[in-house]
């Protein structure tokens, strides 16, 4: 099937004239500003990120940030499935393990991330380590009310035909728990790489924290807007290749169904 052209996508036209009043807001908001150094206009900033391209820096710390990022994500979404999927099918699991999930919900990220440098040391295991585990239990919570909400009757056939537990959870489950799998990738790797901004901030050498905390420390605000708009802008671009396409495929089975 081929694709409609650009200018006839769904919201395609809406998300770019939002983006452009945005901008429109941003210069106006500049041009009032009594110091340009607190409120650059929009030209600086992009100026100050092709200087950062052309020098090769911005590659090296938001490839750090990213690797970050990609190791985090990877270790809250398989930790986070495993026990989503767990407390969901299991009542007893879900029992013995809520009260220490809720905890986990209500501890702030920074609390996690200070207490990973004391105790694991201001190293490459505990950045990753602090991450993970602040983003661990809102995906098990994502996908408990996932799997709480699988078919029965897709349970009753799997027994019918006496699948094992492996085809089951080939055949029956995960396809089920793919569209919450999905939602859980896309709102957690939001989350992700802002507490992974956190982490760099307080104890690395290198990404995008550290050079914000760099600037933040001479009030360069062209310089931290820059970084933080070079990184959403990497993250959006992850979302629109890879997880926006992967969680409209995972729910392509409901509309099919419907």
């Amino acid at each position: 099937m081929n694709k409609p052209p650009l200018h006839k996508r769904p919201g395609l036209v809406p998300g770019l004239l939002s983006v452009l009043l945005l901008l429109a807001l941003w210069m106006a908001v500049a041009a009032a500003a009594d110091d340009p150094r607190t409120m650059p206009s929009p030209l600086a900033v992009a100026g100050r990120i092709g200087t950062l391209a052309a020098s090769g820096e911005l590659w090296l710390h938001a490839g750090a940030t990213l690797l970050r990022v990609g190791a985090s994500f990877a270790i809250a979404m398989a930790a986070g499935v495993a026990l989503g999927l767990w407390m969901g099918r299991s009542r007893a699991a879900d029992h013995w393990l809520n009260p220490g999930l809720v905890i986990a919900l209500n501890v702030p990220a920074l609390v996690v991330i200070v207490l990973a440098y004391i105790w694991i040391g201001l190293n490459e295991v505990a950045a990753v380590a602090a991450v993970a585990l602040n983003k661990i239990p809102v995906t098990t919570v994502m996908l408990r009310e996932g799997a709480r909400a699988l078919r029965p009757d897709l349970d009753d056939m799997a027994r019918a035909f006496r699948m094992g537990w492996w085809a089951r959870l080939r055949h029956v489950v995960l396809p089920q728990l793919a569209p919450h799998v999905a939602a859980a990738a896309r709102a957690g790797i939001s989350l992700i790489w802002k507490i992974v901004l956190v982490v760099e901030f307080l104890g690395r050498s290198n990404g995008v924290g550290f050079k914000i905390h760099l600037l933040f420390s001479s009030f360069d605000v062209a310089g931290v807007l820059a970084w933080a708009l070079s990184f959403v802008a990497v993250m959006l671009a992850i979302d629109l290749a890879i997880l926006r396409p992967w969680e409209a495929g995972a729910n392509r089975w409901r509309r099919d169904e419907a």
